[in-house]
């Protein structure tokens, strides 16, 4: 009867190092894309409701998971296009995601935004295809930040962030 214990601890034991690293890699599956990968990805010239329009791929910023499924977006150049004002960002997703409460199923989606006042941007995505308003939602200027960039998607490890200038809207992956 004494063994009997040791072998529930030892059981234990072994079960819980084989399942921390699954946990682990549960927690490190999302990392920044590659230059190179978000080049192969994204498009030169966005489909955007009937136009095709320019990207600028500097600006390109993307995470990708150990499936291969990425959430990536870069820039619209849209002067000369029907979008200029409406939208400044193309979006793919490749996953369920919720962006600042608004769910968010696989596909192509452009954003736009308006400041509402210094510290708060109002942020509206629409499907790419169509133009239809998927939602809205607040980007709120990041404490302490300095750093200006035109698009930066934080992996969720990081700061599960969407970063537009100064500004950020919190995300969550969902289950595909």
């Amino acid at each position: 009867m004494k063994n009997k214990p040791m072998r529930k601890a030892i059981f234990c034991g072994v079960f819980l190092a084989l399942i921390a690293p699954l946990a682990q890699a549960q927690k490190a599956a999302w990392r920044q894309a590659t230059d190179a990968e978000l080049a192969s990805l994204l498009p030169a010239r966005a489909p955007v409701e009937k136009e095709h329009i320019e990207t600028e791929m500097r600006t390109a910023s993307g995470i990708v998971n150990s499936k291969g499924h990425f959430i990536a977006g870069v820039v619209l150049i849209t002067p000369g296009y029907s979008a200029n004002g409406k939208y400044s960002h193309y979006l793919l997703v490749q996953v369920p995601v919720r962006i600042g409460g608004i769910a968010l199923k696989p596909g192509e989606y452009v954003f736009g935004y308006t400041h509402t006042t210094s510290d708060v941007l109002s942020v509206h995505f629409h499907e790419a295809a169509t133009g239809a308003l998927a939602g809205t939602t607040d980007a709120h200027l990041i404490a302490g930040s300095s750093r200006v960039t035109s698009l930066h998607i934080w992996p969720p490890g990081d700061k599960a962030l969407i970063q537009i200038g100064r500004f950020g809207i919190p995300y969550e992956i969902g289950e595909k």
